[in-house]
């Protein structure tokens, strides 16, 4: 009697074993929303990328699946909340979306901080994450990685630009605050609206053109807008926008030791630098779509541009005052990132 329920038992522990087996070794699936098409450079030549090398550091023990141009419900300045609240595991957002939650950060996107290297951008903001001058504000997330892209150019739909001057009166996009503030400081008004919004708002004439990159002409054909690119000698830009990929802190906690080694594998400096190439060879194919179709590239001269930085130059003064009254050594985070930006772009 006693054998045969020592048998039984054994066959019980069999079993349980076995329904345990399967679901032990399930997939994790993680969702990763973002909000631009899925035949933009972001999507195809770093967010795919990305997720793939995840995939395979982790094993196949984690899937990510893209959603992108907002297919999850939501308009792009909630997809930090939506992280946040784990309403989805993953975003890649615009940190400056949401105005004031990310004001260390915005050091990067002030005029000509950044200039025309996104790589070494980005590695001084990793730099600046990692020695905690800019960490404070993203501790509501699980931060992947931070990046920038290739800087604001100017797009026009109509007018060509070859100073400050030619500007004033006009309505421009901008991404964020401080693109408004760029914006002001040159005599237009600002406009803010998402990027997915920009080609109907060129077409019906509610702006004259906006402050963003090359690189997303293509999949948002701002060549039928527009007839004028502006940027400055050797790709100068006139500032660019800060950009987080991060997960739910609920769902990195979640997640077994050796899948969150498989992240931390692939968010280091070498993606990083895989990222700011990204956007600066995607400008390349930007330009060139809008050149084909007849617009206007335009390139500033060094005293051309000179007007443009010595009118923006309040810009940095009025971000350091600004942010004094948050308690945050603007200057010094100003200093800082021109210091390191300088060196990594040696």
């Amino acid at each position: 009697m006693n054998s045969r329920r020592c048998t039984i038992s054994l066959a019980v522990a069999a079993a349980c074993a076995a329904l345990a087996a399967p679901a032990s070794a399930q997939t994790i699936n993680l969702k990763l929303h973002h909000f631009l098409p899925p035949k933009a450079p972001a999507h195809t030549k770093m967010l795919a990328p990305w997720a793939y090398d995840v995939e395979k550091a982790s094993g196949g023990k984690v899937k990510i699946e893209l959603f992108p141009a907002m297919s999850l419900g939501g308009k792009p300045p909630e997809l930090i909340n939506q992280v946040r609240d784990g309403v989805v595991d993953i975003v890649w957002t615009v940190n400056g979306y949401t105005a004031g939650l990310f004001p260390r950060s915005e050091v990067f996107e002030l005029p000509f901080v950044h200039t025309n290297n996104a790589t070494a951008t980005n590695l001084a903001m990793r730099e600046m994450f990692n020695n905690g001058a800019i960490s404070e504000e993203f501790n509501s997330v699980k931060v992947m990685f931070l990046h920038v892209h290739a800087g604001q150019g100017i797009q026009m739909a109509e007018k060509e630009v070859h100073k400050p001057d030619d500007l004033k009166g006009l309505k421009m996009r901008i991404p964020t605050r401080t693109g408004a503030w760029i914006i002001e400081a040159l005599g237009a008004a600002p406009a803010a609206m998402p990027v997915p919004a920009l080609p109907q708002a060129l077409a019906k004439k509610v702006v004259d053109g906006a402050l963003i990159p090359w690189e997303i002409i293509p999949p948002l054909k701002l060549q039928d807008v527009t007839k004028v690119q502006v940027e400055g000698p050797n790709r100068e830009r006139f500032g660019t926008t800060t950009f987080q990929v991060s997960m739910n802190k609920n769902t990195w906690a979640k997640l077994p030791p050796d899948v969150q080694k498989a992240f931390n594998r692939n968010n280091g400096e070498a993606r990083v630098r895989a990222v700011g190439k990204v956007w600066t060879d995607s400008e390349i194919g930007g330009i060139a779509v809008a050149v084909k179709a007849g617009n206007k590239h335009i390139k500033l001269t060094n005293a051309e541009l000179k007007l443009f930085k010595d009118q923006l130059e309040p810009v940095v003064q009025r971000w350091i005052d600004e942010v004094k009254g948050k308690g945050i050594d603007g200057g010094a985070l100003v200093d800082q990132a021109r210091a390191l930006i300088a060196k990594y772009s040696k």
